[in-house]
């Protein structure tokens, strides 16, 4: 089951890849329709099979590189749904006192939710919340099957360092403020915020008369969300609040780092603290790229990864800290 929760692991994070792609290049609805595509389950190819599929859909004519991105993540997922599934199975087979249960089910719940999401993305339109919600189902995915990789080791703290312990509780702090960043941003760019603000530090000269809270974290109705739909003054309010989580989320991790470097005995903690530094290093130095050079999509998918990658260091480290001898 370890060989699987990792081949997991791989799947999952390549499924956030292809997400992320697939929203930066506007193809989230390159299938109107779910979960085929314009009524198939590949890319409609041939004038025939091309005029068939635009005439169910004429408010949605076909481009074919958009219908490939969205379809190839759709691949991709459903493969990760199986194998979920292949794991929970495996759990209540081949049952022993080091495999957990709990675990492998909740995920086979979580990947369900995960594909009802997907299916609302496309049925409603886009809808921001269920776009930043797909996102953080799939950052859940990925953290649960880290989780249960780890669980499948013999892993311990080495010399069971109990003072070490007790900074947990600020590792699983770190955890959450760094998940609502991740909220922030999947709300930034699923209203297409994402550059409503291009200059730094953190906006235009007068910016602070313009922001609207109350209009940024709403949602107006609308038959369709691509694109977005609120006006520059919301988008400029969720850019800068998300500038501004991206500070706290420093300021944090990098303490957090920086303390369980300083009192860790255990050579293991001092790696970890130390690579949880350099990603979030680069992690600053993507999002200040995604504006500076107006969101290259590479960029961007690299700061949906590296934002993933960052999760599963914090992940590791709860594990570490609260894992007993």
């Amino acid at each position: 089951m370890r060989k699987m929760a990792l081949a997991g692991i791989i799947l999952a994070i390549i499924v956030i890849v292809l997400g992320a792609y697939t929203r930066l290049t506007d193809a989230g609805l390159g299938c109107p329709d779910w979960p085929g595509c314009y009524g198939h389950y590949k890319v409609p190819a041939g004038l025939e099979h091309i005029n068939a599929a635009e005439l169910a859909f004429p408010e949605r004519p076909l481009e074919p590189q958009k219908a490939w991105n969205e379809m190839i993540h759709r691949y991709f997922a459903s493969a990760l749904g199986l194998l979920i599934l292949v794991i929970f199975v495996m759990s209540l087979v081949k049952r022993a006192y080091h495999r957990p249960i709990k675990l492998p089910f909740f995920l086979l719940c979580l990947v369900i939710f995960q594909g009802m999401l997907g299916m609302w993305t496309v049925t409603l339109n886009l809808l921001p919340i269920v776009v930043m919600g797909h996102l953080l189902g799939g950052f859940a995915v990925l953290s649960c099957l880290f989780l249960l990789y780890l669980r499948l080791l013999p892993y311990r703290i080495p010399g069971g360092d109990q003072q070490m312990r007790r900074l947990g509780k600020f590792a699983l702090i770190g955890i959450a403020i760094l998940i609502g960043q991740i909220a922030l941003g999947g709300w930034t760019s699923a209203n297409y915020a994402a550059l409503a603000c291009t200059e730094m530090p953190i906006c235009e000269s007068n910016w602070y008369q313009r922001l609207d809270f109350i209009g940024a974290f709403s949602l107006p109705d609308a038959d369709n969300y691509e694109y977005g739909v609120h006006n520059y003054a919301q988008r400029m309010t969720m850019h800068i609040v998300h500038r501004a989580g991206a500070l706290v989320t420093f300021i944090y991790l990098c303490w957090l780092a920086t303390r369980i470097y300083a009192v860790a005995s255990s050579s293991l903690l001092k790696n970890i603290a130390s690579i949880m530094i350099i990603v979030l290093g680069a992690q600053v130095i993507l999002g200040v790229s995604n504006v500076v050079f107006s969101l290259p999509v590479a960029v961007a998918v690299m700061h949906n990864a590296v934002a993933a990658t960052l999760l599963q260091i914090l992940v590791l480290l709860s594990y570490t800290l609260y894992r007993k001898t």
